[in-house]
């Protein structure tokens, strides 16, 4: 049946589904359509066996006539291959984390596999929920942004038996395979930095953990940024620490009043967009940035360019990050590729703009007025 030649001719019409809305358009329709088999019609859509030019083309339009989607599932199940790579985010609200998502993307395409993604927002007990669902659709292979803290989620993932990459950090023991960068050392490399410039009091402003809800990245960039003031024998009580991840512009501006309560010179944010609302709050109370108060952020995000001053900040090309995850996904799902478990650190460096100064002449702790009384919204 399947070299039968059929004439071209329209397909007949398929009764209605429920409701009114016509049904889906099969191969078969595809095949009365074009005047040839069902297996040719498979044939193109696989790209596979010798088809003739002119009916490879009559079978293309065929498929645009009638807007026919192939069954990528109905494939899958002969060939054990879906097509899918799974990606999980912290959260969908970071610029950051989307150019990581781009960066596969623009990776995966040429290779015709699509992404999956879920995100947990910071917490331990959704990261198991989101990890089965992503695992239910048989991704062929597993991005996630950092380590797994739930034993649930890490025994699923032993039992996958798909590759893994671990992004956005560097773990001490990758479960298999890890593209990112140290977010230790960018506490370390911040805090360097603000000593070098000369500051004695600095301070960093963070996240507070809320139940399972933890910015692990975060703590890890605040724990290197505290070593090393220890180290070099600084006080590491000014690293203020409120609301929860993710944090945002109103992070900033809410522990905006702390932070001034300390007569800082410097502060380091755990994200650019905590960093840009203390600036924009400090502006707001008459406090001058960088005079007064010199602010650093992390992550390079857009908004820090276009604030005023523009921000001071850690730098990492997530773009680059998602890119070489997803060169490194298509290396690992190679049929003949046996590649041993790889670390790739991406880097990181510090970008210097104007909202950080030169510390001021005087050691005698600034006064910065505050309203009364204050509300953390107003």
């Amino acid at each position: 049946m399947t070299g039968r030649r059929v004439r071209p001719g329209r397909p007949q019409r398929r009764q209605a589904a429920r409701g009114g809305r016509a049904q889906q358009p099969t191969v078969h329709d595809v095949s009365q359509l074009a005047g040839v088999s069902r297996m040719t019609v498979s044939r193109v859509i696989r790209g596979q066996g010798a088809v003739l030019p002119a009916t490879r083309e009559r079978v293309r339009k065929a498929i645009a006539q009638l807007g026919y989607v192939p069954d990528r599932a109905a494939g899958s199940l002969a060939s054990r291959r879906t097509g899918f790579v799974a990606l999980m985010l912290p959260t969908l609200v970071n610029a950051n984390f989307a150019a990581v998502a781009h960066g596969i993307t623009d990776a995966l395409r040429p290779a015709d596999y699509q992404l999956l993604i879920a995100y947990t927002n910071y917490s331990v007990s959704e990261e198991a929920h989101q990890l089965g669902k992503l695992l239910a659709r048989r991704p062929e292979a597993l991005i996630l942004t950092g380590a797994l803290r739930s034993p649930a989620a890490s025994r699923m993932l032993r039992s996958a038996g798909i590759p893994v990459i671990e992004i956005a950090d560097l773990p001490r023991n990758p479960i298999e395979h890890a593209v990112g960068f140290s977010n230790y050392e960018a506490g370390r490399v911040a805090a360097r930095y603000l000593m070098a410039r000369g500051f004695q009091r600095i301070g960093a402003i963070a996240s507070l953990p809320a139940g399972d809800v933890i910015d692990h990245r975060g703590e890890a960039r605040m724990q290197g940024f505290e070593d090393e003031l220890g180290r070099c024998g600084r006080p590491v009580s000014a690293v203020l620490r409120r609301g929860h991840a993710p944090v945002g512009y109103d992070h900033g501006r809410d522990i905006a009043p702390r932070v001034l309560e300390q007569r800082l010179d410097a502060v380091f944010a755990v994200s650019d967009l905590s960093a840009v609302g203390l600036v924009m709050e400090c502006q707001r109370r008459g406090v001058r940035v960088p005079d007064d108060l010199s602010v650093m952020g992390f992550g390079d995000f857009d908004i820090g360019r276009e604030v005023n001053p523009p921000l001071t900040t850690v730098h990492v090309d997530f773009r680059a990050l998602g890119t070489q995850a997803g060169l490194l996904i298509r290396e690992l799902l190679r049929a003949d590729s046996r590649v041993p478990a790889r670390v790739i650190d991406v880097g990181l460096q510090v970008v210097e703009r104007a909202s950080v100064g030169r510390p001021p002449l005087s050691s005698t702790p600034r006064v910065f007025p505050l309203p009364h009384p204050w509300h953390p919204h107003e």
